[in-house]
């Protein structure tokens, strides 16, 4: 096993104000994972952390995304820090942070070689800033990160695409909308709804996978959790709530594939909200699933 550091990017620069006056309450992600016992249950050698830039609501007038500038400025900054755990054999275990805190982990990928990505959302991520009601690349991120929409963000330090958009699996989507799907189902990435994933089987689509990543040679892969992916029942603690969703058995099991591969080079922690979870029963439930599935292949 490589040496595991743990990585805060406490970043809520990819989400909208939930409320006018109010910053999304995702940046305090990493802080409430520590007191929920997180970083005691996952052995690790060291923690680094990165905090963004100030937060704001405003949309740049180039890009119509929020943040823009300082969602680069924050990702050259990411990229350098994983970038320098990557050429050292390290694992980077992330805590975000909302879903914009891919893009440092993707360029550095970029840097490093030929990457896959495994993209477990409770949505697709994957539209153009003209779908976005928010213009908060949390919505955008996996589209990004292949590669679509305006350069100031998918061209950073000239490396577009971070991530090859066939080498992108978005799996777990239950946001059953033609004209949101329609957007990854006309790309060349593959796609997975949660209805797909159930029908096909989690050890098949996992399978799958994996197999790609052996057959096209690639350097590796990024698994990119938000736990939006989790049943609303038990896990309602998050930004955009939906109904259905992975249980816990499913989950757990569909990072037991993944967490047994060698080829899995890192991953991030996305969108779980603090102040949606008061008392912590769903942040602990979390962390008692995560810990154990992945301290069962990762010692």
């Amino acid at each position: 096993m490589k040496e595991l550091y743990i990585v805060e990017f406490p970043s809520n620069l990819g989400l909208k104000e939930p409320q006018p006056g109010k910053e999304p309450g995702v940046k305090k992600l990493p802080d409430w994972l520590w007191k929920n016992n997180l970083h005691k249950f996952i052995p690790h050698k060291d923690i680094v952390r990165l905090d963004p830039p100030k937060y704001s609501n405003s949309k740049d007038n180039e890009t119509q995304i929020l943040n823009a500038n300082s969602l680069v400025e924050y990702a050259r900054e990411q990229a350098y820090l994983i970038n320098n755990l990557l050429t050292q054999n390290k694992f980077p275990f992330i805590l975000g942070g909302d879903c914009s805190i891919l893009l440092g982990p993707a360029i550095a990928l970029k840097q490093k070689g030929n990457y896959g990505l495994f993209y477990l959302d409770g949505h697709t991520d994957f539209m153009d800033v003209s779908l976005s009601e928010t213009g908060g690349v949390g919505g955008m991120a996996a589209s990004i990160v292949t590669g679509n929409g305006h350069e100031k963000l998918t061209n950073i330090l000239n490396l577009s695409p971070y991530i090859k958009e066939e080498n992108l699996w978005c799996v777990g989507n239950r946001e059953y909308d033609d004209e949101y799907e329609n957007e990854i189902r006309n790309s060349s990435a593959t796609y997975l709804s949660l209805a797909m994933l159930r029908k096909q089987g989690i050890k098949n689509c996992v399978n799958s996978f994996l197999l790609e990543i052996q057959s096209k040679n690639l350097d590796g892969f990024w698994l990119h959790i938000d736990v939006d992916v989790l049943n609303d029942a038990v896990m309602p603690c998050v930004d955009s709530r939906t109904t259905d969703g992975l249980t816990y058995e499913e989950f757990n099991e569909l990072n037991s594939y993944l967490f047994q591969s060698e080829k899995l080079s890192g991953l991030e922690i996305t969108i779980l909200d603090p102040d949606l979870d008061t008392s912590g029963q769903y942040t602990r439930e979390f962390v008692a699933n995560i810990s154990a599935t992945f301290n069962s292949f990762k010692k």
